[in-house]
């Protein structure tokens, strides 16, 4: 209750944590992008076919975003890009073994996302802990055995996964920009920082 009470701008090293992750964000936003048109092209996708139907991707989207607590902002972003470390190893592995065996390159850009991700979970499960939040108990489950699935639902839920990923960047620059709002006059590179990547 104590730190619910506090403002986020008394925590050391909120402020140059939370804009190192904005400004993470904004590069693997870019990265996503670009693997995503690759993706399809490479898959031979139309990037505006409907996967509404397909589940087991987290969601950006939220009809109640202006009314989440600091704490359920950084929750949803960290358990988030904890299910997006299991799925981008799913497609890795997808692609790699079933899809494009060959394309070494492609796979590396892939990895690379992977470990931005990854990097960014550890990130924001810091600035939990700065800011004293419980961080939540890491769920590893993977999803539906990849080896029941046909190759064009393999390709289909990549493109779902690299597009749900790129809306969870942007989501998570707002949650960020959100929550360096009490501190911005105390904290200018730091609002700056956030400001900037709010475009």
């Amino acid at each position: 209750m104590a730190a619910a009470a506090r403002p986020s701008g008394t925590f050391p090293g909120h402020a140059d944590l939370c804009c190192q992750t904005v400004l993470l964000l904004r590069k693997m936003r870019a990265d996503v992008s670009s693997l995503l048109e690759s993706y399809v092209e490479k898959q031979g996708l139309d990037k505006n076919f409907n996967l509404d139907s397909m589940d087991g991707v987290p969601t950006a989207s939220t009809e109640q975003w202006s009314e989440a607590s600091e704490a359920e902002r950084l929750r949803d972003n960290l358990k988030a890009y904890w299910a997006f470390q299991i799925l981008l190893n799913e497609i890795l592995e997808e692609q790699r073994s079933y899809l494009t065996p060959n394309d070494l390159d492609f796979h590396e850009s892939i990895q690379s996302v992977l470990l931005q991700v990854s990097a960014l979970a550890y990130q924001l499960e810091e600035l939990m802990v700065i800011l004293e939040h419980n961080v939540p108990a890491k769920e590893l489950e993977g999803t539906r055995d990849a080896h029941e699935r046909g190759l064009f639902e393999k390709k289909l839920r990549g493109m779902k996964v690299l597009q749900e990923l790129a809306q969870w960047s942007v989501r998570s620059v707002r949650d960020l920009h959100q929550l360096s709002k009490p501190v911005q006059t105390g904290e200018i590179p730091h609002a700056s920082c956030c400001l900037a990547l709010k475009k």
